[in-house]
């Protein structure tokens, strides 16, 4: 009997971001010839989907996130036709390629923006957010703008317009404003967009902040304040931009406009910053027809106070709590999406695992083992295979994120001591995620004949995939074994998540259960010996599926040791 459950529920999805991939040409920036020179690294790996971050023309004041045409390539990255042939590789050796698709906002650049800004009685000037100063307020002055909103990009979310004397919103850097989806021109033009993607033979879409396009405005236009943010001279517009009002309307039309018949099976992921179990539910249920999964980020702010510019350091009980928490809440409804980090992440094993040398392979192996083992679909961020770990940045000059270097201006600038402030940007900085793929121990890792763009992590003499492919016992060769295994056993894609030991410490403990299998994993997640026998005594006899450690005393689990036991 064919198995009835979505292609995607068995799948494993690799991120590729494209500048820091593979450079083919020599100016230091991975580009779309990289990518092919690289689809067998991909391949060998097992994954069936590549998420690939945007290549459209940009001017790059956010890597790319700032898009002046949705139906290009930039030069930069090569050209559509070499796009083309990326897809064409990667079907060729039965891999999917989903694009992201970034419409809350444009660049400044964009044709619709220039066409918008060009005068207050442009037919587009309604498909962005234009709003007057405040009443009896001059254009410019402090505390002029339409709402007190704080950027996430540090400051205001308006910026004046001098030749028009309005504000137009934007709720990432003022080169991103944001797009009005109260228009129906915007949203058809968005979704002839999207269908346009899709005949060139994408099989999905990334939803970058898919969450933030409707916006809680009032029937005279207004949008409202929010409440002051301490220490700063904004609010907190949040309550009226996520989750907006409209926001399961516009994803259930982009559904029947854009998916709805289409004869091959798409991937659609919303990523959606403050979402809730309970709103995750709604998007994800498959009788709504809105999307696949969501990304969600509860998890990766357990680390700090406030903002992630505070870090503190994470107890593994709240992780636990947080990760069980979504795989109950989405058990009968829903799917999970499961990952670690990403291009707008630090490193996972330098923030959730132990980089140090004694125990980096461990903890890498045995954090992806307990990620890929939950209920969900696991996503790989490149070199994530590879155990990369966190650049060891020593100075501002090393930097080259829009939102780090903003934080550390404002943050200088409003009293704060500049070594804390570098040391909290050395810790959470996204340029983490985003040094170059160590695929060699060449003076540039392999990535590039040039200068890279961002330095390429010193380690990579020692960490790269050329050591690790013929390295059976390599974090590498440990991610290609994980993600057969979800390939092969149906409990691993479909079964039932039930967590143990939810208020230990150290020792992260689940079963996976279908049509009477089980499988037990245990993950210890520290460097302290574990006395199995005494906390899961099932699990000293039973059968080893998958271990990151050799077998060894079955009673103890050693220092960041995995293991998946089937249960009799």
């Amino acid at each position: 009997m064919p198995d009835p459950s979505p292609w995607w529920t068995r799948a494993v999805v690799y991120q590729v971001y494209p500048r820091s991939f593979q450079d083919s040409d020599g100016d230091g920036i991975g580009d779309l010839g990289g990518i092919l020179q690289r689809v067998d690294h991909l391949a060998d790996l097992g994954v069936d989907v590549v998420w690939l971050s945007p290549v459209y023309p940009s001017p790059q004041a956010d890597n790319g996130y700032d898009i002046s045409d949705y139906q290009g390539v930039d030069p930069l990255f090569g050209s559509l036709e070499q796009l083309d042939g990326v897809i064409a590789a990667l079907h060729e050796r039965g891999i999917r390629l989903v694009m992201d698709l970034v419409v809350n906002h444009t660049s400044d650049e964009h044709p619709w923006f220039v066409e918008s800004r060009s005068s207050p009685d442009s037919p587009k000037r309604d498909w962005y957010w234009w709003r007057p100063p405040r009443d009896g307020m001059a254009p410019g002055q402090p505390g002029a703008e339409p709402t007190n909103w704080h950027s996430f990009f540090s400051g205001p979310t308006w910026e004046l317009d001098e030749a028009s004397g309005e504000y137009f919103l934007h709720l990432f850097a003022a080169k991103q404003p944001d797009l009005n989806w109260e228009n129906p021109e915007v949203r058809h033009a968005v979704h002839a967009m999207m269908r346009w993607w899709l005949d060139r033979g994408v099989d999905g879409f990334r939803m970058d902040v898919i969450n933030m396009i409707s916006k809680a405005v009032a029937p005279d236009g207004s949008l409202p304040d929010g409440p002051p943010l301490p220490g700063l001279p904004h609010g907190d517009g949040t309550a009226h931009f996520l989750n907006g009002p409209r926001i399961h309307e516009y994803l259930q039309e982009m559904h029947r406009e854009v998916f709805a018949g289409h004869p091959e099976p798409l991937l659609l992921v919303g990523e959606m910053p403050g979402v809730t179990i309970e709103q995750a539910r709604l998007y994800t249920d498959p009788a709504r027809a809105e999307v696949d999964m969501v990304f969600q980020f509860e998890h990766v702010q357990l680390d700090f106070d406030g903002d992630k510019w505070n870090p503190r350091p994470l107890r593994m009980r709240d992780l636990k709590a947080s990760l069980g928490r979504w795989q109950a809440g989405l058990a009968d409804v829903g799917w999970n999406s499961l990952y670690w980090d990403n291009h707008d992440q630090p490193r996972a094993v330098s923030r959730f695992g132990d980089d140090s040398p004694q125990y980096r392979r461990d903890s890498a192996t045995c954090l992806a083992t307990l990620l890929h083992l939950h209920r969900g679909t696991p996503y790989v961020y490149q070199g994530e295979e590879l155990g990369m770990a966190n650049f060891p940045f020593t100075a501002l000059e090393q930097f080259r994120d829009v939102e780090s270097l903003n934080h550390h201006v404002q943050a200088v600038s409003h009293g704060a001591d500049a070594d804390e402030v570098l040391a909290a940007m050395r810790r959470m900085s996204r340029d983490n995620a985003r040094t170059p793929v160590q695929w060699d121990a060449s003076p540039n890792a392999g990535f590039t004949t040039g200068t890279p763009w961002i330095a390429v992590n010193p380690d990579h003499v020692e960490w790269n995939a050329q050591a690790q492919r013929s390295d059976p016992d390599s974090v590498f060769a440990h991610h290609r074994r994980l993600i057969a295994l979800r390939h092969e056993d149906p409990v691993v894609a479909l079964g039932d998540f039930s967590m143990l030991l939810p208020e230990h410490d150290e020792v992260y403990a689940f079963t996976r259960s279908l049509d009477g299998r089980t499988l037990l994993v245990v993950c210890n997640l520290s460097a302290t010996p574990q006395p199995l026998a005494g906390l899961l005594p099932e699990a000293v006899a039973a059968e080893v599926v998958l271990g990151n450690l050799p077998e060894d005393d079955p009673a103890v689990l050693r220092p960041w040791e995995a293991r998946v036991l089937r249960l009799p």
